[in-house]
């Protein structure tokens, strides 16, 4: 007895028995009715307009590609923190640094107004690293020593 592949054969008999049309117009256009399939880029759009998130999301571009405006050198050094009222934070590694870039804040807010992030920025303030805080919690006490009462 000779043996059959079924799945050969079934894969003939659907080749064969199928019908296309090769010259098959193309669909028209109609307008979109409720409950229509969307492009989720229009959906975002759309959503994204009535929320008005345009200048949060602009915001966050800066962020994402801080590195890629400023360059490598001073994105090492320098981490943007906050966008509040149109004034950029960016916190430094050290005070030096703060200081060298507020020298050239100037530049380099013409390079961030130019890049295609959307972000308004009007000022930047550069501030230097900070010391730990000691403060843990809400229960603390003014004036307290810190941790060192602790060890008595």
């Amino acid at each position: 007895m000779e043996k059959r592949d079924l799945a050969l054969d079934l894969f003939k008999n659907f080749k064969t028995s199928v019908t296309r049309k090769i010259n098959k117009p193309a669909p028209t256009q109609r307008s979109g009715q409720p409950g229509d399939p969307e492009l989720i880029g229009g959906v975002l759009s759309n959503f994204i307009s009535e929320r008005e998130w345009d200048s949060g999301l602009a915001d966050g571009n800066l962020f994402i590609t801080w590195a890629e405006i400023v360059g490598g050198d001073i994105a090492a050094h320098a981490t943007p923190v906050s966008i509040a009222d149109g004034t950029l934070t960016v916190r430094t590694s050290s005070s030096a640094w703060a200081t060298q870039l507020s020298f050239v804040a100037h530049d380099l807010l013409a390079t961030i107004n130019k890049n295609p992030s959307g972000a308004t920025i009007s000022t930047i303030l550069f501030i230097g690293p900070q010391a730990p805080s000691w403060k843990k919690g809400i229960r603390s006490i003014r004036n307290a020593r810190g941790p060192r009462d602790t060890y008595g």
